[in-house]
């Protein structure tokens, strides 16, 4: 304990002040600005208070082994150096002091051993320490309590493209339809009572409303890229941070719906591994969207923090490009697009003959048509100008007529590839290529391609695959015929060094490869009238969620497959290489 009344630089029942140095308290080589007492030469000056901390440096008595008597302060002898406590990193003369402002209160009111009542030394005896003083005051305070200096590196917030209120201006309009579609009596109603003036008075609160709601959305919205992160703070009323972890994205993708694309800014999605939806960042700027996608990218492949902004996109080398004629044509060769229209025309038809009711004709034809025009036309303007193109993040695709989009599928992430083979595709040996990734929404590779340009693509997704050809792939036996007639010859199997390969549909035919290395689990399936005729189905469950089924194999074959594919699977994942970016 130390005060006021202290006679000596001893602290009663203790020792003196602390040690100098970067690790524990600092060592007072010098007298501080407040008065504190002289630690390493000469003798205790009486009227100091200090503080009963031990002195790592002085022991007991408070003075430096080998330190000649009458000697001020060592410090102040060196060349060029001050105090040495004050000089310590991230400590100050009165750092980590127990007695913190009673000391000094007590060295100022005292005097301190100059006799001046504000406790100093006299400083025109000492022009040498007069210029430290001068500088110890105009530099910077770091004692914020630990000891630490504060961090120089900032994480700098930024706001979305000022056109984005608008796309979030909706939203009250948006409330008002959704309550006239769910109560259209009690709507037709209120706007039968409403006069002219009531309908400008209420578009003249709506409109700025909505603004309003706009502009406030937008400003609470920033984001942010740090070393390790990119954090997305939303939310007026109820605020929302995401801090998504650059090593756990999985793809990135740019998205220009057609409004955006007059206005020139465009929509960043997210895919991060763990979440059921994208993340996105609506709207940037198109160049400044592409340069976040650039170094987002660049920054989760490992490069430093303050050149990943220069690295740039990287270079891509475009493998294919489907010709819009070559899309239309086999949207028209799909047998669901014909086959909603003529359930289009016949269902209606046969409700008018039996009901006579308009309304009812009309609830069902509408969803009909919609249905077909989405397998069609909605498509084709999806799928317009298809490109696939390699770069050492991944595929790249971009697509679309009135919505643009450039996406990602990300290199080690394919949980699953589909090779789809429509029954009117098979004489111009055409197939779609569809995906499963983990943790990523997109699923289309190819909407359709030559069977060995598809083949050639399928390779570069999953190097060193080969995919099986019809003879390669193994039946069910006959007696499958008596659970799937006619269907069972649909069904086939390939295990290859590679994948387990596994095909269904005889109409619509597809064959599912997985790599061993993302098979997950392992069942065998048997009802009791597949038990009675010895036959078994075996799925292997991916890392996307879905499982791959070969069916109506035989019941020791199916158990043999389930362990040798448990072994391919370990063995697989041991010698898989890791997923990462660019790898």
């Amino acid at each position: 304990m130390s005060g006021p009344g202290a006679e000596k630089g001893t602290a009663e029942g203790g020792t003196t002040g602390h040690a100098g140095g970067v690790s524990g308290p600092p060592d007072r080589t010098g007298t501080s600005e407040s008065g504190a007492p002289n630690r390493e030469g000469g003798p205790e000056e009486p009227g100091r208070a200090t503080a009963g901390a031990p002195d790592r440096t002085t022991g007991p008595t408070g003075r430096a082994p080998d330190t000649a008597p009458g000697v001020g302060r060592t410090a102040d002898t060196s060349p060029g150096v001050g105090r040495t406590a004050d000089t310590a990193p991230g400590a100050t003369g009165t750092d980590h002091d127990p007695a913190g402002a009673g000391a000094d209160g007590a060295a100022a009111t005292e005097g301190g051993a100059s006799g001046r009542p504000d406790g100093a030394q006299t400083a025109g005896s000492d022009p040498a320490r007069a210029a430290e003083d001068a500088v110890a005051a105009a530099a910077p305070d770091t004692d914020s309590g630990t000891g630490a200096p504060p961090p120089t590196d900032e994480v700098v917030e930024r706001r979305l493209h000022p056109v984005t209120p608008l796309r979030r201006a909706w939203a009250p309009v948006a409330v008002l339809v959704g309550w006239a579609v769910h109560d259209p009596d009690q709507a037709q109603r209120q706007l039968t009572r409403l006069t002219t003036t009531h309908l400008l008075i209420g578009l003249a609160v709506l409109i700025p409303a909505a603004a309003l709601y706009g502009f406030l959305t937008w400003w609470f919205t920033h984001y942010a890229v740090t070393d390790t992160e990119l954090r997305i703070r939303t939310g007026l009323l109820f605020r929302r941070t995401a801090h998504i972890r650059l090593e756990r994205i999985q793809a990135i993708d740019v998205t220009q719906p057609l409004l955006a694309r007059v206005a020139g800014v465009a929509k960043l999605k997210l895919d991060v591994v763990g979440t059921g939806k994208k993340d996105e960042l609506a709207f940037l700027g198109a160049d400044e969207a592409r340069a976040l996608r650039a170094e987002l990218l660049a920054r989760a492949a490992g490069f430093a923090p303050e050149t990943a902004h220069e690295v740039g996109e990287a270079p891509a080398r475009q493998l294919l490009r489907v010709p819009p004629g070559v899309l239309a044509v086999a949207l028209l060769l799909t047998g669901a697009t014909w086959g909603t229209l003529l359930a289009a025309a016949v269902v209606p038809t046969l409700l008018w003959l039996a009901t006579h009711n308009l309304w009812t004709v009309l609830a069902t034809a509408l969803p009909l048509v919609g249905a077909a025009g989405a397998n069609s036309a909605g498509r084709f303007v999806g799928e317009y100008d298809w490109t696939v193109a390699e770069s050492p993040d991944g595929l790249r695709i971009d697509h679309g007529l009135l919505d643009r989009a450039h996406e990602t599928v990300p290199p080690g992430r394919v949980q699953t590839v589909r090779i789809v083979e429509p029954l009117l595709w098979r004489r111009r040996r055409w197939v779609r290529v569809e995906l499963d990734v983990a943790g990523s929404s997109n699923s289309v590779l190819l909407p359709v391609a030559p069977r060995e340009i598809a083949e050639s693509v399928v390779a570069r997704v999953l190097p060193g695959v080969t995919v099986p050809t019809g003879p390669e792939l193994s039946r069910p036996p006959r007696r499958a015929a008596r659970c799937r007639p006619l269907w069972w010859r649909g069904h086939g199997l390939a295990v290859t060094d590679a994948v387990f390969a596994a095909r269904y549909g005889l109409l619509r035919r597809s064959l599912a490869l997985v790599p061993h290395a993302k098979v997950q689990s392992v069942r065998l399936i048997q009802g009791p009238w597949r038990r009675a005729l010895r036959l078994a189905d075996v799925g292997v469950d991916t890392g996307a969620n879905k499982t791959v089924t070969a069916r109506l194999r035989d019941a020791e074959e199916a158990a043999r497959l389930l362990r040798s594919q448990a072994e391919r699977s370990r063995t697989g994942r041991r010698d898989a290489p890791p997923d990462r970016w660019m790898a």
